[in-house]
């Protein structure tokens, strides 16, 4: 099955722009970027960007909040007539390293709020996703996961952060062009120091 549609996660507004939650709003603004789309409003929930010629498929940014992902994910596949597995979406993993990458085909939420509205939302975990690694080698006592997602990158992080958005972006592409499985056979065999 082909990839027709990548929803990037995030929250939407400047104040949550540079923060860890937001990473899949920053690799769909990379693949926009890459074959010059522009987003605009799609839809009642979402940002819309297309490139149908250099880029078969649309780029959605969902403009409620992490939590309620799945409104957008509902409206986009009804409007274009779309199968859930044909969406990627694209999300933060706090169980994975900073900078790892983690493409799957269905299965849990895992944890992740606005996967888990997708999944309600389209009745299916049969959807194919990207992790992308926010998390810390080794957690402080009193760790709260919540108020680190919603924390801005360190100095260390953003100076790696743009090979990590061209990596995932990479990744995104190569799943359109040539397959999902394809793409998870190429970047997950690769380790986070291969960025």
């Amino acid at each position: 099955m082909s990839i027709r549609c990548i929803i990037g996660l995030g929250n939407p507004g400047k104040r949550y722009a540079g923060t860890r939650h937001n990473i899949g709003f920053m690799v769909l603004d990379e693949l926009a970027e890459r074959f010059k789309a522009g987003f605009k409003t799609g839809g009642v929930s979402f940002l819309l960007a297309e490139a149908t010629r250099r880029f078969p498929v649309v780029m959605v940014k969902p403009t409620s909040y992490m939590n309620l992902s799945g409104r957008a994910a509902r409206e986009i596949v009804a409007k274009k007539g779309l199968l859930a597995e044909e969406v990627l979406v694209i999300h933060d993993d706090l169980d994975l390293p900073f900078g790892k990458l983690r493409l799957r085909k269905g299965g849990s939420a895992g944890g992740h709020n606005g996967l888990a509205d997708i999944i309600e939302r389209l009745g299916t975990d049969q959807i194919a996703r990207m992790r992308i690694g926010i998390g810390l080698a080794e957690k402080p006592q009193g760790f709260d996961g919540a108020d680190f997602v919603l924390s801005e990158f360190d100095d260390r992080e953003r100076a790696e952060l743009p090979a990590i958005i061209a990596k995932a972006a990479s990744a995104a592409e190569l799943a359109v062009f040539r397959g999902f499985e394809v793409a998870m056979n190429e970047f997950n065999k690769k380790t986070e120091t291969e960025i």
